[in-house]
């Protein structure tokens, strides 16, 4: 059986509805936070089980009779995000699971600028000391992310933002689809992935040139200061960690961590992935 965890997130909903259309559903299981969210999956015939990382019996009965577990990365920080993947492969590997695939990112180090990843790393550590065969995603940046900056420069045509570097934006359905090609054993890989990546990697001011395209209006893109633009998240009520972690999105992307492009992800879903224009169009067309 192959279970996903975070099933009714953006990237786990997804992974489960592609892996369907390679396996049959009695072979499909998932552990959510919350049943009730994935009864349409239990009428498709998915096994559903409650299950939390910040509860492991409750993982160790999800993960039962799992030849592979998908664990869904959290969406969290710091040692609470390390602690809550520590106590998920624990119950993996207690349940007897096969092989482990965890949604690492790219530019996953210790020494990343951008905390994330730095996450990523260490819990690939424990991945690695686990003894169970494993297998890290490094996926691409979500272009989601990119999107949920430009919110304000759709309305006022500049993208001001701290300076940048490029970034190898990717979209949610590819990752999806690679993901479950894998889980239903279309391609193995031990360790980490190459990047799995969208076709190309572009900075702000590229983007400014994209969104310009596809919008038919000209946008302008303005570099605003590190301290500025945490004092404006600060203004808007984000809390100081998360302007922190904002802002180290940038610090990272400067350093070039999230701009390798790599082929991979086009050889596991058989085509080219979705260019970030055509994700911006969609978003802004609904």
């Amino acid at each position: 059986m192959i279970i996903v965890t975070g099933a009714t997130g953006k990237l786990g909903r997804r992974t489960v509805d592609r892996l369907l259309e390679r396996v049959p559903a009695g072979q499909v299981g998932v552990s959510v936070r919350d049943p009730r969210r994935a009864r349409d999956l239990a009428d498709r015939g998915v096994r559903v089980r409650q299950g939390s990382f910040d509860d492991p019996a409750s993982l160790l009965h999800a993960f039962e009779g799992a030849e592979r577990v998908l664990l869904v990365s959290l969406d969290r920080t710091g040692e609470e995000c390390v602690n809550g993947h520590r106590a998920a492969i624990d119950a993996a590997v207690e349940a007897g699971v096969g092989r482990i695939l965890y949604t690492s990112q790219m530019g996953a180090a210790h020494d990343s600028r951008f905390r994330a990843c730095r996450d990523h790393a260490r819990t690939e550590d424990l991945l690695r000391a686990s003894g169970v065969p494993w297998t890290a995603l490094r996926n691409g940046f979500y272009a989601a992310g990119a999107l949920r900056f430009l919110e304000d420069a759709r309305r006022t045509g500049d993208i001001a933002l701290p300076a940048d570097g490029p970034v190898a934006w990717t979209g949610h359905d590819d990752l999806a689809e690679a993901t479950a090609a894998i889980l239903a054993g279309e391609r193995r890989f031990d360790g980490p992935t190459p990047p799995l990546t969208g076709p190309a990697a572009l900075d702000f001011d590229a983007v400014a040139e994209v969104a310009a395209r596809a919008a038919g209006r000209p946008f302008t893109r303005t570099v605003v200061p590190d301290d500025a633009f945490r004092d404006q998240a600060l203004a808007h009520g984000a809390p100081a960690p998360i302007a922190d972690l904002m802002l180290s999105i940038f610090a990272a992307a400067r350093n070039g961590e999230f701009a390798p492009v790599d082929p991979a992800l086009a050889e596991l879903i058989g085509r080219e992935p979705v260019t970030f224009r055509a994700q911006l169009e969609h978003a802004w067309a609904a």
